[in-house]
């Protein structure tokens, strides 16, 4: 079986490098696609409260056979969820939703700074308990800028270990990424193929025919020679398995630099700005 680099955390616990993501993956369709991910060879599953399908992956985390602890479980609080008392019940459902004593990982989902009057940092205080009672192994956050995490780090007592943000070739965000980097925080790539945007660029074609690989497999691995911490997905088992066949070649650094120079700065984000994106429903 292939062996996927790990990533080793500020709290020193390891996450694999490669994961599974079932962000749009209806819930019908969920089970089935993380057992076939685990058959593959994926140990690193990532959800949230906000995806509505935590229980069918913790169904597919059952049917797949493999012992808990051999498998990565993320998820993350839903935003309807940030003040104190609503997260703790919040996490407690999400724990009984994946069948699950313990979360690997579990993430506050936005920082919404312009609701609950900017306070994500009781948000926070909040997630540190479950780490401190070991219901959750790590903590972080997802889709914080900077200036939220100098925030974090100025009134709380924990670093995140980890950082989920937007990244891909043309939206590479460099300033967020060299943040986590400069101060122990491991990033994750959401969306790292653009929700494929990226794919049919003739840079990364060029790449992919010179290597005889795909272009999600050349963007992917763009990624993990990076240090990114990713988790594409996909229903299409062969996709699946695609995904997962990034260890048998190698970037040079010509071909990393060509993909890297993509980046469109904030034209090319295709998600919602941290800054001003308040959506709770």
């Amino acid at each position: 079986m292939t062996q996927v680099p790990n990533i080793t955390l500020n709290d020193g616990n390891t996450i694999p490098q490669l994961g599974f993501g079932v962000f749009q993956i209806e819930p019908k369709d969920t089970a089935d696609a993380v057992k076939t991910a685990l058959e593959i060879g994926y140990r690193h599953i990532d959800t949230a409260q906000m995806y509505g399908n935590e229980k069918e992956v913790g169904e597919g985390i059952r049917a797949s056979g493999i012992a808990r602890d051999e498998i990565f479980v993320t998820s993350k609080l839903n935003n309807t969820f940030h003040e104190p008392d609503a997260a703790r019940k919040a996490f407690d459902t999400t724990l009984k939703d994946l069948g699950l004593d313990y979360i690997d990982l579990f993430l506050i989902h936005w920082p919404l700074p312009t609701q609950y009057g900017g306070d994500y940092v009781s948000t926070w205080n909040t997630l540190i308990e479950f780490a401190k009672d070991g219901r959750s192994k790590s903590v972080g956050v997802s889709n914080f800028q900077p200036d939220h995490l100098e925030r974090l780090a100025a009134q709380t007592s924990l670093v995140p270990a980890v950082n989920q943000i937007e990244v891909h070739p043309y939206f590479t965000n460099e300033v967020a990424r060299r943040y986590g980097k400069d101060h122990g925080i491991a990033t994750e790539a959401w969306s790292p193929i653009a929700q494929g945007k990226v794919l049919d660029d003739p840079v990364i074609t060029e790449i992919a025919n010179k290597l005889g690989k795909s272009t999600a497999q050349v963007v992917l691995r763009w990624h993990i020679q990076r240090g990114d911490i990713i988790f594409p997905k996909s229903v299409t088992p062969k996709r699946v398995e695609e995904n997962f066949a990034l260890f048998d070649f190698e970037l040079d650094n010509a071909a990393v630099e060509a993909i890297s120079a993509l980046d469109k700065g904030e034209d090319g984000r295709n998600g919602p700005n941290p800054d001003t994106f308040d959506y709770i429903g």
